[in-house]
């Protein structure tokens, strides 16, 4: 999708790129492929080499300043401090905006009945749009990169990965991928006014994936499924979630329970002119890197 209210980007960009959550599951990797392509970066994060903190607006302006390009890894709360973040990378002189959002963000009931449409991803899409800078939006799915460096990890090597998403499935999107959508964004030009829905190649459900981990490790994990309510009260007393948080979470889930995270989407074949990178490409670097053990 192309829309008309941000400025045309013609040529690439030129001058330092702000990462806002630098040392994060996509920010790490933009950060790296940006210093490969030899672009002076900036990783920004609360204990980073940039000093940044969503909760402490002081430390927005020093991050900002002199930046050309900022990739915003946004807080999922509400109400978001996206839109305060834009009105200072404008007042700072940044020419381009690239906004990692969510799928699904605009399609409601997609996490449920209880979610509003859009909610702070939907305030830091508004926001973005409306700066007058240059725009690009990311829309991944669920991260192929769950299984091997987050919130799966544990339940896949501890052989049993218990989750309340039924029969589901969905089209597990390459991190790596991601990055790359952005860095091209961030430093090309022609991306301008784009939302980038992304996706793997293929849907699998949750068995189908540790299915791929075996057949690169020899070793199987059996999946679960779980009614949400076990899973929820699990996270509370298990994990150490609060009630809201391990609420978010379960919610989180729904996509793919519902199969609505199974449709492939075209946008790293638009921005980056290639299909995705398939899940058993992800699963099988993970292994040989002994994630699993």
């Amino acid at each position: 999708m192309t829309t008309s209210d941000t400025r045309t980007d013609t040529t690439p960009t030129r001058g330092p790129v702000l990462v806002i959550g630098g040392t994060g599951k996509t920010g790490r990797r933009v950060v790296a492929r940006l210093r490969e392509l030899g672009v002076e970066t900036r990783a920004a994060s609360r204990s980073g080499e940039t000093r940044f903190d969503w909760a402490e607006p002081a430390t927005w302006g020093p991050a900002l300043d002199g930046a050309a390009a900022v990739y915003i890894v946004p807080l999922d709360t509400s109400p978001s401090p996206t839109p305060a973040l834009v009105e200072q990378a404008v007042v700072s002189g940044v020419r381009r905006l690239v906004l990692l959002s969510a799928r699904g963000v605009d399609v409601p009931g997609y996490f449920g009945p209880g979610h509003d449409v859009g909610g702070p991803h939907g305030e830091g899409e508004r926001a973005v749009r409306a700066s007058g800078l240059e725009w690009t939006i990311l829309r991944p799915g669920w991260f192929a990169q769950n299984f091997s460096e987050g919130v799966f990890l544990d339940g896949v090597r501890s052989g049993e990965l218990a989750l309340p998403t039924g029969d589901g499935k969905a089209a597990f999107v390459d991190a790596d991928d991601i990055a790359a959508v952005a860095v091209a964004a961030l430093t090309e030009g022609g991306h301008a006014g784009q939302e980038y829905g992304l996706s793997g190649p293929r849907a699998l459900g949750i068995a189908d994936v540790l299915d791929e981990i075996a057949k690169a490790t020899g070793k199987r994990a059996a999946y679960v499924p779980v009614d949400p309510s076990v899973f929820r009260a699990g996270l509370v007393e298990g994990q150490g979630f609060t009630d809201e948080e391990a609420g978010l979470w379960t919610d989180a889930l729904i996509p793919i329970t519902t199969s609505q995270e199974a449709p492939v989407l075209d946008g790293v074949r638009r921005a980056l002119g290639r299909e995705p990178r398939d899940i058993a490409d992800v699963v099988r670097e993970a292994a040989a890197q002994g994630v699993w053990g």
